[in-house]
């Protein structure tokens, strides 16, 4: 019966749920607690609106950081945006999503946290 436990709470906590950080911008990082080196995907869905220019995806544990900048055609640009980040160490991940703005200011921003267990179970 413990085990049945153990794998319904595993399963529940690699559940990627939305993080909305204001209404232009959602997050949802898959998965949320792995081993790794992992994959790391990331889907980001951006409310269309003339300003967007430019968004701009990073995975940061302090000891790694990746990021992926993307033109954005403003309100033709795609709603939802797909990154992968590959071979991601251990660690406790911020994953973020930034939105800016012709000029250069950031009009959205999302966060979520993703874990990347080593193989012997730590962070």
């Amino acid at each position: 019966m413990k085990s049945y436990r153990f794998w319904i709470a595993a399963a529940l906590l690699t559940i990627a749920f939305p993080v909305d950080a204001g209404e232009s911008i959602t997050i949802a990082v898959s998965p949320r607690q792995s081993i790794g080196p992992t994959n790391l995907t990331v889907r980001l869905r951006v409310e269309p609106n003339a300003d967007n220019r430019v968004l701009e995806v990073a995975a940061d544990s302090g000891d790694f950081y990746r990021s992926s900048m993307i033109q954005l055609d403003g309100e033709h640009a795609a709603r939802t945006v797909f990154v992968e980040f590959r071979g991601v160490p251990s660690g406790e991940y911020q994953v973020s999503g930034v939105v800016f703005d012709s000029v250069g200011h950031r009009t959205g921003l999302a966060r979520q946290s993703a874990y990347v267990l080593s193989r012997g179970g730590e962070r």
